[in-house]
């Protein structure tokens, strides 16, 4: 008896296997029909709006700007399904209003621990060819994306959970296959999903400030403090570099920034493998890139507030009396980090520069906000 009703088990399995792989399986079973996704696959080719001024973007080959990219890439940049309590999206750390920082020195994951730097603003990211993060440690914006969801101090999720919560989802099996025309669900993966992401994050180009409708469209004019810190700021309009070395070296291009790492001298420490936090020099190996970080662009730095790796400075005001001081002497500091004369006027006509740099109708763009407001 035992052996007739094992034989009908077996037989009643091998007949759901078999309706499973005719498309015709019982409701509730993980069959190829309840695998597949209904949607239209229509990619619309989309171009990155961007100033003649600029580089060129890059866009890898295998992840070109579609509309259904963007979108997609939008909103899951923005929903806190990629954490692993459903509390914290990307833009947690970054908020559109504040250049896509969050305003704090370390910032906070679901855990409720701090991690040891603070969120980079995100911007112009699609013109960059020299590694993401502050230490340079993602090659490509599509692996950047990849990183905060299983980091412990951010999103603190696993990429398998989120792959699985994505599939199951009513909505958003249909917008991969609109991005990227998969026919199932199976299909769905975190490499998708990194590429939409990164498909978002190269259209959040800013270019709109008052500096460059002042300079480049020719629309008014900077007030005399304004011209001031620009004639300090830029090197080649300096009229004696012994006494302000100039802040392009760093922080030059229209981007302003050369997408490169500095050890700054903002750390005193008596030898290179005494830095509290290596950056690029974590990353490469190489003792003489300890201390070094990435040069952030000083557009929208009005708003970016605490400033630098760690945050350490609360003010604009701050950071240039440190620069002022000309570092600590550690050796592999950039070698424009010298001491120069600052006075207070210098200091307001510098900071009236940086202040032309904001550009709000970026931070306003309806396009760049949260899709689920």
């Amino acid at each position: 008896m035992k052996i007739k009703i094992l034989s009908l088990l077996a037989l009643a399995a091998l007949l759901v296997v078999s309706a499973c792989k005719d498309d015709q399986g019982p409701s509730g079973c993980n069959c190829t029909e309840n695998d597949l996704i209904e949607a239209v696959y229509d990619p619309q080719p989309i171009e990155l709006d961007y100033p003649e001024r600029f580089p060129k973007p890059i866009i890898p080959e295998d992840n070109p700007m579609t509309a259904a990219g963007v979108a997609l890439g939008r909103n899951l940049f923005y929903d806190p399904i990629l954490s692993s309590d459903s509390t914290m999206s990307c833009a947690s750390c970054h908020n559109p209003q504040l250049s896509f920082t969050d305003g704090q020195a370390n910032s906070e994951g679901v855990l409720g621990m701090r991690g040891k730097r603070s969120s980079m603003a995100i911007f112009n990211l699609a013109f960059n060819a020299n590694g993401f993060f502050w230490d340079g440690r993602a090659a490509t914006l599509e692996a950047q994306a990849l990183a905060p969801v299983e980091d412990h101090l951010e999103l603190n999720e696993s990429w398998d959970n989120v792959e699985e919560k994505l599939r199951q989802h009513p909505e958003y099996p249909a917008l991969f296959r609109q991005a990227f025309g998969i026919e199932r669900k199976s299909e769905l993966t975190r490499e998708l999903a990194v590429k939409a992401i990164a498909q978002f994050e190269r259209t959040l180009i800013s270019y709109n400030s008052r500096f460059d409708k002042v300079v480049w469209e020719q629309q008014g004019w900077p007030t005399d403090a304004e011209q001031r810190g620009r004639d300090l700021f830029f090197v080649e309009f300096a009229t004696n570099t012994n006494d302000h070395p100039g802040c392009s070296h760093c922080h030059g291009s229209a981007l302003f920034t050369e997408n490169r790492y500095f050890n700054n001298g903002i750390s005193n420490v008596n030898d290179l493998n005494g830095f509290p936090d290596k950056g690029l020099g974590g990353i490469t190996g190489n003792i003489y890139d300890n201390g070094k970080f990435r040069a952030p662009s000083l557009r929208n730095i009005e708003l970016t507030a605490p400033y630098m790796h760690d945050g350490r400075f609360n003010t604009l005001e701050e950071v240039l009396d440190h620069y002022a001081t000309g570092g600590h002497g550690v050796i592999n500091e950039d070698a424009n980090i010298q001491p120069f004369t600052l006075t207070e006027q210098n200091k307001q006509d510098l900071i009236s520069f940086l202040k032309m740099l904001t550009d709000t109708t970026y931070i306003n763009n309806p396009a760049f906000q949260n899709p689920f407001e």
